[in-house]
């Protein structure tokens, strides 16, 4: 097979750049040293790429056609009944509740991008924040930090806010590259600010290694987006103060009557986050939620949408949600294959011969990700990295949502830098400009998200403070109560020690006769319960409970 894909590459090689002779010699120089100096694993997975790269196929097909190729020559499982397996390991996706949440956090994000509910959410930050200095670029920031908490989708957020405000911004005299730089970068935070979208596919990948539910992916982002949505509005009143942008005026009636038409905006991403919180619904419970609210709203309250618009949101989800569940399968071949080779737990034992300490392995993780983040969509990258990575992170004892939260925000400047950077093309399409222009005007933010990764890294509360401080609860209060039985009362009184209930327990065990009992005891329920049932069925003896004075 090895022979077959090596001539295949060739041909098509060949083919592609025939008419660049430097170009052919490079690629088969290059390809014919993988073949001949790497193991078969490496010319496989070498080979794979570069096929499909010069055949132009997408990212599903190179994932399941080299899962499935490295399965059989590799792990042999050659044979039909061998490769059902795979799909079987598909199914199990299937089953995965929390992935329910992804669809209906897409159509979410659709009703509101067709209805109004953004718009009016603009309308209520520029009333809020347009008075303070910069405050019509503050208002952008806020607007993309509450409409991240409802899409969960970074270019969703980039389009539903940046196609509003960036005309604004430059009808208040903001600089061009500001604007468009500000509000790309802004729109990043919808992969951070819960729910999100990259968060639970996060949690679906790594659970075989070290489990983690996206409830707490969710709380852990929300501290990191705030924090990060605060610099970027520091930096937007630093530049309206740099430019004279002039101010407006505050208005309390403008205000109110921007909270009474927007209220419905407001209340939504309380709703969903107050619900999860607070434990109502899961997380998976709160999309499903959140579709019925903006449907609802939009339909029956401000009548913007009607069957037209709806048939526009079921097509734009139908196109994200089949690309996306294509890719996520299709990984779940390749990851198969990474864990039937043990390939994370051969990286963790690597990286243990190191003898890094956490410090140098989060640096060393930060620039990897960094580098993936140029050459890899987000996606791409949680399928594929990600279950690697996470043990590794747990044999160097660092928390995994703390790991889980700085792989999000490494990737979410991946979706600002070249050559893959998702919302530099977003930006270039939705605003007819330059890819060149857009990534010069993102510098200066992305200089900020890198000053916000090293923080967020180095100062685990970030993530870690407000799931600890909700998991918390108030300690139990140890029940007591008293059985009276027909034995006789013992002569002495007292607690009993846990040596004495151990002791009575391996008499009882041995056949022997048990310890005299105090006349008075104070025990746990559990305990309590434990001697009555066995005295039940040992002795018949009825077992009767006063209840607590309490109770």
């Amino acid at each position: 097979m090895m022979w077959a894909l090596y001539a295949l590459t060739i041909a098509l090689a060949i083919g592609a750049y025939r008419k660049r002779k430097k170009g052919l010699v490079v690629w088969l120089a290059l390809l014919s040293a993988a073949f001949f100096l790497t193991g078969k694993t490496a010319f496989l997975v070498l080979g794979f790429i570069s096929t499909a790269l010069l055949l132009g196929q997408p990212l599903f097909v190179l994932m399941g056609s080299l899962g499935m190729a490295l399965l059989a020559t590799v792990s042999g499982l050659a044979s039909f009944d061998e490769q059902v397996l795979v799909v079987r390991r598909l199914l199990e996706l299937a089953g995965k509740e929390v992935l329910l949440a992804i669809p209906f956090f897409v159509v979410a994000g659709e009703l509101m991008t067709q209805g109004s509910l953004a718009r009016r959410l603009i309308e209520f930050m520029k009333a809020a924040f347009g008075w303070i200095p910069g405050g019509l670029a503050v208002s952008a920031v806020a607007g993309c930090v509450f409409f991240a908490a409802i899409s969960g989708s970074s270019p969703v957020t980039v389009v539903a806010i940046g196609s509003i405000m960036v005309p604004a911004l430059l009808k208040a005299k903001y600089p061009e590259d500001f604007s468009i730089g500000l509000l790309t970068t802004a729109g990043s935070l919808g992969i951070l600010i819960p729910p999100s979208i990259p968060m639970i596919v996060y949690s679906i990948m790594v659970s075989s290694a070290t489990p983690v539910d996206p409830t707490d992916l969710f709380i852990a982002g929300v501290v990191p987006g705030l924090f990060i949505g605060g610099l970027l509005a520091a930096y937007s009143i630093t530049q309206g103060i740099r430019f004279k942008i002039p101010r407006e005026p505050f208005s309390a009636v403008r205000l109110w009557e921007a909270t009474r038409q927007g209220v419905w905006s407001l209340l939504l991403p309380v709703i969903i986050l107050g619900g999860i919180y607070s434990g109502i619904f899961t997380a998976t419970e709160a999309s499903a939620v959140s579709v019925v609210y903006a449907l609802s709203v939009e339909w029956f309250i401000h009548h913007e949408m009607d069957r037209k618009k709806l048939l526009l949101v079921a097509e734009g989800s139908m196109t994200v949600m089949g690309s996306l569940l294509v890719i996520i399968a299709l990984a779940i071949v390749l990851n198969y294959f990474l864990v039937d080779q043990q390939v994370p737990d051969l990286m963790v034992e690597w990286m243990k011969t190191l003898e890094l300490t956490p410090t140098k392995f989060l640096l060393v993780v930060n620039v990897l990700l960094l580098v993936v983040g140029m050459f890899m969509d987000i996606m791409s990258a949680i399928l594929i990295i990600a279950p690697m990575l996470a043990p590794m992170a747990a044999a160097m004892g660092i928390n995994p949502i703390h790991m889980g939260i700085i792989f999000i925000v490494n990737l979410e400047i991946g979706y600002l830098t070249p050559p893959v950077g998702l919302n530099l093309f977003v930006s270039s399409s939705l605003f007819k400009k330059g890819l060149g222009f857009v990534v010069r005007a993102v510098l200066p933010t992305v200089t900020i998200m890198l000053l916000s990764l090293a923080v967020i890294t180095w100062v685990p509360w970030m993530s870690l403070g407000l799931v600890e401080a909700l998991k918390k609860k108030p300690e139990p209060v140890q029940q007591t109560t008293t059985i009276t039985t027909d034995a006789p009362p013992a002569s002495d009184a007292g607690v009993k020690s846990l040596a004495e209930m151990m002791r009575e327990a391996k008499n009882r065990a041995d056949g022997g006769a048990p310890a005299p009992a105090p006349e008075t005891r104070v025990k746990s329920l559990e305990e309590l319960m434990r001697e009555a049932r066995e005295k039940k069925a040992a002795e018949a003896v009825p077992v009767v409970t006063e209840p607590d004075a309490g109770s």
